[in-house]
């Protein structure tokens, strides 16, 4: 199983409009129902965005990035950020009841 943390800081003026493409993303995400993957985004009062994704494929893919709402999303994320994203794998240090125990 694989866990990638993303951070990044949207710019104030375009920040409404990256919670847009971020729910779209899981919208479509409701309408396929991928299997083996987790899925979460949090907005920080500051406009940082914080993405956790946990895919639980063999090869760690996760299916996000097939998605048509995911590529609009990717389609000038840098133009919106203030802060570039910044990923990283992470482990689990401590967990109640927000994410899978496997």
């Amino acid at each position: 199983m694989r866990r990638t943390l993303i951070r990044y800081k949207a710019k104030p003026e375009l920040a409404d409009r990256n919670a847009e493409l971020v729910s779209a993303v899981f919208a479509e995400l409701k309408a396929v129902g991928p299997d083996g993957v987790r899925y979460l985004t949090l907005r920080l009062e500051d406009d940082t965005f914080i993405h956790f994704v946990e895919a639980a494929t063999e090869d760690g893919s996760s299916p996000i990035p097939k998605l048509r709402a995911f590529q609009a999303f990717q389609d000038g994320i840098r133009d919106r950020c203030a802060e570039p994203p910044l990923v990283r794998d992470v482990r689990i240090v401590g967990n109640y009841r927000m994410l899978d125990e496997s």
